[in-house]
C-alpha cells in the first residue's frame, strides 16, 4: 500500500485542529495516520453483502422497568430521620453566598 498521506496533509490537518507539532512528532502522526488508513482499507476488503446492517452494537433489549410515577415514600416517612426540619421541608445549611 503507498502512502495515503504526506507532511503536508498533516501540517493541514494539525492548522485546522489548531495544534503545533516538531518534525519527529510530524513523522510519527504521518505513519500512525497511514496505519489508519491501511486498517479501513483491509475492513473494506471484507464482503459484507449478505450481512444486515446493525442499528444496536448487540442484540440486548431494554430491559428496565417502565418510568411509572408511584408513591414510595411519605413525606412524613421522609422527614422522620431528618436533622433539621422546618415544617415540610429538610433544612440544609446555606452552601452558595452570594457576595456583591
Amino acid at each position: 500500500m503507498a502512502n495515503k498521506i504526506d507532511i503536508k496533509t498533516v501540517d493541514e490537518v494539525a492548522h485546522l485542529a489548531r495544534l503545533e507539532f516538531n518534525d519527529a512528532s510530524k513523522a510519527e502522526i504521518l505513519n500512525d495516520m497511514n496505519r489508519m488508513l491501511a486498517f479501513v482499507d483491509k475492513l473494506s476488503e471484507l464482503d459484507t453483502e449478505n450481512v444486515a446492517p446493525l442499528i444496536y452494537m448487540t442484540e440486548e433489549k431494554n430491559i428496565l422497568r417502565e418510568d411509572v410515577a408511584e408513591i414510595t415514600l411519605t413525606q412524613k416517612d421522609a422527614l422522620k430521620n431528618a436533622p433539621k426540619k422546618d415544617s415540610d421541608y429538610f433544612k440544609a445549611p446555606k452552601v452558595i453566598d452570594q457576595k456583591n
